[in-house]
């Protein structure tokens, strides 16, 4: 499986996730000139921005993925998005799901609420 195609399993496979818990999907590969999201969802009054990490092998710790640099451009995109959208009085929160594929096992995810803060939110 190539990269993107391994990289958009991961991200099918959490969006199917997400809807299983009750997730309404506003948004994937949300695009702004300064960063990405690759899932934006809601339920309830809830906004959920999640970075999604998908490996074959797992020798590198999955939370090492996901950097300082990385975060602070999904803050500033989700800031934007908020701005966009008049959002302004909604909780929300940055996710991390980290989906482990191998092609002779069922696919794992690990998912994290909450992974990191972005100031101001």
């Amino acid at each position: 499986m190539a990269v993107n195609q391994l990289g958009q399993f991961g991200e099918s496979f959490v969006v199917d996730h997400l809807k299983n818990q009750g997730f309404k999907i506003l948004e994937q590969n949300y695009k702004k000139f300064f960063g990405e999201i690759d899932i934006i969802a809601t339920k309830e009054d809830l906004l959920i921005f999640v970075e999604v990490k998908t490996r074959k092998n797992i020798q590198t710790s999955m939370f090492e993925l996901v950097l300082p640099s990385k975060q602070r451009k999904i803050i500033l995109t989700a800031k934007s998005y908020l701005s966009l959208n008049n959002l302004s009085n909604i909780t929300s929160r940055f996710d991390v799901a980290l989906v482990h594929y191998a092609i002779d096992q069922a696919p794992e995810l690990n998912y994290i609420p909450n992974a990191f803060y972005g100031s101001d939110f």
